[in-house]
């Protein structure tokens, strides 16, 4: 079959010609106005820096804090553009600039727009297509996976050559391109499949490395972690466990690096390294567990770090509140003043707490209990905050039901976050409501709901700019999801 493929390719190409190869540039500057505090950027940046174009181009992200029902999101990006950004329009004004798309959201209007150049515009299918890649990830509240689909297909429509326009494709299949199409499918397949099985690798190898050489350190951190520390023989619990789970990593080692380079791209062979990696990386975070238990519980060198690694999580959850807390469906809500009032006296309590297992005034154990209290006290008032703003913003009885579904659907489904810990070792990584679960949670609950009011006529495609565009007529156009 493959050889049938290959000979039918090669004759479709000798009878049109051999295409030539488009050009690939890596976005020349990225600029995220993010007004509605939406995306991540250590996640955004580099997956659109690893984005690849058909000719150098400036991509910008703007999100804008809008109002639901509105549509003013092209007004609103032309704004901005003219007050802040005067280098993304043309020298007359009337035009975006050449070699810049623009890629806007408004997650409360919920709107997406897509917006370039004149030499790189598109038509409006195209464009359509550029915002409907996003949507059902936008639908979900998946605010910077859904910008980057809607980057990625921006990338791969705009100045797309001929021999990649439907219509040629249209008229290749007629001439025998679905043996071609057929053929690339296949082989486009086996390389994503190799180069994921690469990538899997890569990471276990890793780990595994970091695991052998540590053995002996973890084995003696584990014969010294205090017996009568509850905390302690929990993690020991875990350890029993390790070396069994160090041999099954060895064989899957030894299987993974057996695979030729054609079976690295077979599916099946892919799920094999990527057990492999999985109970690689599981081994690497458990020791690393088992050393910070045995440092912290005997206050041996080195527990001030291994103390901050088991904070690490909550001081996470207290940087994010403040911006919980400051959109506007939370002002004046009690839980939300509850909120802010937690964070004040927690980071108190955590200078409080490293002092005084400093001065010996509090054991580590005692200083885990406080901790884990802690978290499972933000837990509870984060779960009071999501009752207020769930009364607030529903409607109905059967739209608060539906929230409240959504909101526990995502909760249980989250699996945690950042390395493993003591706490997460011994309770579960996800135990713990952490305020990006809580944030993921109520976003997915309140869209859930936004859709459901939703019309199905409110996708309709919107290209003009507002009474105060003026003459504009840069090419570009939002729509609704």
């Amino acid at each position: 079959m493959k050889k049938i493929l290959a000979v039918m390719a090669v004759a479709l190409l000798t009878l049109l010609g051999v295409a030539p190869a488009a050009l690939a540039s890596a976005p020349t500057d990225i600029v995220v106005e993010d007004a509605a505090g939406v995306l991540y950027q250590p996640q955004l940046l580099p997956a659109i820096a690893g984005i690849n174009f058909r000719q150098p181009t400036k991509v910008a992200v703007v999100t804008i804090d809008g109002v639901a029902g509105s549509d003013v999101l092209n007004a609103s990006v032309l704004e901005l553009a003219r007050d802040l950004h005067p280098e993304w329009l043309s020298s007359d004004g009337q035009k975006w600039a050449d070699g810049l798309f623009i890629f806007a959201l408004d997650p409360t209007a919920r709107k997406v727009g897509t917006y370039m150049g004149e030499d790189l515009k598109v038509s409006a299918g195209d464009q359509a297509k550029i915002q409907d890649a996003t949507k059902s990830l936008f639908g979900q509240a998946q605010w910077t996976d859904g910008t980057i689909a809607g980057v990625r297909k921006g990338a791969a429509l705009i100045n797309r050559p001929w021999y990649l326009s439907p219509g040629f494709i249209v008229t290749a299949s007629i001439a025998g391109g679905a043996a071609l199409v057929g053929l690339g499918t296949w082989l486009v397949l086996r390389k994503r499949n190799r180069t994921k099985a690469e990538e899997l690798m890569k990471a276990g190898d890793a780990s595994f490395a970091n695991v052998s050489l540590d053995l002996d350190v973890t084995e003696l951190n584990a014969n010294t972690i205090p017996v009568h520390s509850t905390y302690g023989l929990q993690v020991l619990e875990k350890y029993r466990n390790f070396s069994t789970g160090y041999a099954r990593a060895g064989v899957l080692n030894q299987q993974v690096h057996a695979f030729s380079q054609r079976e690295l791209s077979q599916g099946k062979n892919v799920k094999i390294v990527s057990s492999y990696a999985d109970a690689a990386i599981e081994l690497d975070g458990l020791d690393d567990v088992i050393a910070d238990t045995n440092t912290l519980l005997n206050k041996f060198s080195g527990w001030e770090a291994a103390w901050d690694r088991q904070v690490r999580p909550l001081r996470d959850d207290l940087d994010r509140l403040p911006e919980l807390l400051n959109r506007s469906e939370a002002r004046g809500l009690s839980s939300a003043a509850a909120l802010g009032s937690f964070g004040v006296q927690t980071q108190d309590n955590l200078q409080l707490w490293a002092s005084q297992i400093q001065t010996g005034r509090l054991q580590p154990e005692s200083a885990l209990d406080l901790l884990k209290e802690t978290r499972a006290g933000l837990g509870q008032l984060l779960s009071s905050h999501s009752d207020d703003l769930i009364g607030e913003y529903a409607k109905t009885n059967s739209e608060a039901e539906k929230m409240r579904r959504t909101i526990t659907d995502q909760r249980n489904y989250s699996t945690g976050y950042g390395r493993p810990n003591i706490l997460g070792t011994v309770y579960g990584m996800n135990v713990f409501y952490s305020v990006s679960t809580f944030d993921h949670a109520y976003s997915s609950a309140r869209t859930s709901v936004e859709s459901a009011r939703s019309s199905a006529s409110s996708s309709g495609s919107s290209t003009g700019y507002g009474a105060g565009g003026g003459s504009f007529s840069g090419s570009g156009s939002s729509s609704s999801f």
